[in-house]
């Protein structure tokens, strides 16, 4: 081979060579998270999340939905941990599910903080929001974006729920938070922590007696048909949702993909939480005509349930941040 020749071979190599590492970062796919499918709104966040990003990377970056909580095995309070550590590179999550591991986020689950869908803006898109984000951010994960689960409704097969007095005795299925059941104790209830997997089987046999869930939940996983057949609108908190980026993950992008990942979390997030509550009429509707018995509390008996549960503030308040808190009720207070 002759010099000229070598030269343009070794040229050539180089150039490969240089060139297999841009080739390399050109397309990249990452997990994220979900607990719910697509069939619910929280399932679409994600799937909105990953076609805008997919659309404005020109295929480039890749997120892959997983759904039904199977990167954790159906266990959703593990979902912040595995993201933290590098299992997860990203979800879009409950606040309640993280919440054991970043304690602002309990913030949301305080009972009957939020009034009205103004109240939760009011919250997440004001310095109560930011905080809490940061709060996020210090645990290990970089928070992007909210989304929305809705209000937490009450559903049982027992009898019709106007009042504290109503909700005594009940076995309730609650997520996996501390809070949870001690909002649910206060009301005389015998809650029972279990995974949403294993509620459904459990309102079948009557081994449960009733639920918490948004009505979005109640009305796709049809939970009418597992004998939940009373259905009290009662607003106790709300369930906004985060789009979240493991933090190695995070640091490995360019700062222009970390922009547009943001970005497309911010869209896929607004437009999550309009399509959601632009179809509560039409689903509560449709729960309705199923033969459900829905009951909708008065000024006078929301309040009875506001005053029932006063004590879990005083017990939680500390736990949370009494400066959070008391930001997030100035921020209600001036929507």
């Amino acid at each position: 081979m002759s010099v000229k020749h070598v030269f343009a071979a070794l040229t050539a190599a180089i150039s490969l060579g240089m060139a297999s590492p841009t080739l390399a970062q050109e397309t990249r796919e990452f997990s994220v998270s979900t607990v719910l499918s697509d069939a619910f709104p929280w399932g679409q966040a994600a799937s909105k999340w990953a076609e805008l990003v997919n659309e404005r990377s020109e295929g480039r970056i890749t997120l892959k939905v997983y759904p039904n909580a199977q990167l954790v095995s159906g266990d959703q309070t593990r979902e912040f941990s595995a993201m933290r550590s590098g299992l997860i590179d990203m979800a879009v999550a409950s606040t309640i599910n993280w919440s054991p591991q970043v304690p602002e986020l309990n913030l949301f689950s305080l009972p009957f903080l939020m009034p009205d869908e103004a109240a939760i803006d009011a919250i997440t898109q004001g310095s109560a929001g930011e905080k809490v984000f940061a709060a996020i951010e210090k645990k290990g994960v970089m928070p992007l974006a909210w989304g929305e689960n809705g209000f937490r409704e009450l559903s049982n097969s027992k009898h019709p729920i106007d009042g504290p007095e109503d909700v005594s005795g009940l076995k309730v299925r609650v997520v996996g938070s501390p809070l949870f059941l001690d909002t649910f104790n206060t009301l005389g209830a015998n809650p029972t922590q279990m995974s949403w997997a294993d509620a459904q089987p459990a309102l079948t046999t009557g081994a449960i007696d009733g639920q918490e869930n948004p009505l979005s939940v109640f009305d796709v996983a049809r939970v009418d048909q597992v004998g939940q057949n009373y259905l009290t609108l009662w607003h106790y908190m709300a369930d906004p949702l985060v789009f979240g980026v493991n933090k190695k993950v995070w640091k490995s992008l360019s700062a222009e993909d970390q922009q547009l990942l943001r970005q497309a979390a911010i869209d896929a997030g607004a437009w999550e939480i309009e399509k959601s509550r632009s179809e509560l009429a039409a689903t509560l509707a449709a729960i309705k005509e199923r033969g459900v018995e829905v009951t909708e509390l008065s000024p006078e008996q929301h309040q009875a349930f506001v005053d029932a549960t006063a004590t879990v503030y005083e017990k939680w308040t500390p736990r949370i941040g009494a400066e959070l808190v008391a930001e997030a009720k100035a921020a209600i207070e001036a929507r």
